[in-house]
């Protein structure tokens, strides 16, 4: 290893610090020594997929009591339990409302792993009952919930940990590392792309009765009413506007939250240019859009988001990733791995920056949730508090409607929260919740 690469990588932890980010976690945080009545009790509101396995993080820490799994789905509650039950000999309460969960007194943190239109209802509730919080991203469906759970949060001086857990990866604060301390030079472009097969949909298929087990009409919630339908369920319902913001918003928060960590930005952008379309020849059940092209100018850089359902290839053949462009190098990363490629300096003949290369990231959800229990703890901020979890969900939101009003340019009002040049668009910026459901005042 050369001098300067392990310069380098002494400096990261160190430098870390510098950019907002908790990389080491004190051991006894997960120990297994903690005594029963010193850990943290959870409960788990949404158990079929993402949220299941966030709870085993938590539950692999070794500090961490499950009290209660909620779902509205009894085939998912008991298949749930069962695993619970085998891996972590733990027996929680099956809950079907969540609202049960949160009137428990011995809970002291809920996971929120439901439909993204759930997320800011039961995150303001669970806020206001005394509960810490980890919900999953986007941090919720509409700009106006989002808006809403950095208030609660705030209010009730509750922790909140949004699930963009790319904020405690090695690959990534090695990136911020290098951009923030110079090895790219001027950051003048980030360009980001995201392509996946399930970003098409579902297959059609017609509406037809209620699984058995299923509570349909509360895991509507406050959406609007409509038949029940395979294709708008499991799976699938981040396809539709009422539930989801399709591939834009599951990947879009991710990516283009590395893109804002690299000035610390937390404000909403000015302006979007955004082109979308259904362009796939295929039929699939989905109202999201297959191809889009997002631009988010910014003061001093410009950030271009590229997305493509459907296929599974990308520049440096991968599905996704990110190209941080500067004036000495360019930096290309995903999950588990980044490279720098210098530029040549012609003068000097040589290159402008040292080439840096590491190949062995993976997914950092403990790391994440490491970092919620320890804050738990410290009370301190999060990784990835509301404020920033909003940020990334807000540029992905404005794009997405921008597409659904066909407004190709839309310039936005952060202080005042509206759109100064579409007021179709300012229609979709707060959701209308069926009752008897209302939206949270805070």
């Amino acid at each position: 290893m050369n001098p300067s690469r392990r310069n380098f990588l002494k400096k990261s932890a160190v430098a870390a610090t510098a950019i907002g980010v908790a990389t080491v976690i004190p051991e006894k945080v997960w120990s297994s020594e903690f005594a029963p009545s010193d850990k943290v009790n959870v409960a788990l509101i949404g158990c079929r997929n993402m949220g299941f396995g966030i709870l085993k993080h938590h539950l692999d820490t070794g500090m961490v009591n499950c009290i209660a799994l909620c779902d509205v789905d009894e085939n998912v509650l008991k298949e749930k339990l069962e695993s619970v039950k085998k891996d972590y000999n733990q027996s929680p309460e099956l809950i079907k409302d969540y609202r049960k969960v949160l009137e428990r007194k011995d809970i002291d943190a809920v996971i929120i792993g439901t439909p993204d239109h759930w997320h800011c209802l039961m995150t303001v509730d669970a806020c206001s009952a005394g509960k810490d919080v980890y919900v999953e991203k986007p941090m919720a469906n509409t700009i106006g919930e989002c808006n809403i759970m950095v208030k609660a949060a705030k209010r009730y001086s509750r922790i909140v940990q949004v699930g963009q857990q790319q904020r405690n990866g090695k690959v990534f604060i090695d990136c911020m590392n290098l951009i923030k301390g110079g090895e790219i030079g001027t950051l003048r472009k980030v360009n980001i792309w995201a392509n996946f097969n399930y970003g098409l949909g579902a297959k059609l298929v017609d509406d037809g009765p209620v699984p058995a087990g299923v509570d349909y009409n509360s895991w509507l919630g406050p959406a609007q009413e409509r038949p029940f339908n395979q294709a708008r369920f499991h799976g699938s319902w981040r396809h539709f506007w009422d539930y989801g913001g399709g591939l834009m918003s599951d990947w879009g928060v991710h990516l283009i939250d590395m893109a804002l960590w690299t000035k610390d930005l937390v404000e909403a952008p000015k302006k979007v240019i955004t082109y979308a379309g259904n362009l796939s020849k295929q039929k699939m059940a989905r109202e999201t859009f297959d191809t889009m092209n997002v631009i988010y100018p910014k003061d001093d850089f410009v950030i271009n988001y590229d997305l493509t359902a459907g296929i599974q290839q990308g520049p440096y053949n991968t599905a996704y990733g990110l190209q941080f462009i500067g004036e000495k190098g360019m930096l290309v990363a995903d999950r588990s791995k980044y490279h720098l490629y210098p530029e040549w300096d012609g003068e000097k003949k040589g290159p402008k920056t040292e080439e840096v290369s590491f190949e062995k990231g993976h997914e950092s959800h403990r790391e994440h949730v490491d970092n919620f229990l320890a804050c738990i703890k410290s009370r301190e901020k999060t990784s990835c508090p509301p404020e920033i979890g909003r940020a990334a969900a807000v540029h992905v939101h404005i794009a997405n409607i921008a597409a659904r009003v066909g407004q190709d340019v839309l310039e936005w009002d952060d202080a005042n929260n509206r759109f100064t040049n579409c007021e179709k668009a300012n229609e979709l910026i707060t959701p209308v919740y069926r009752a008897p459901w209302k939206l949270p005042q805070v």
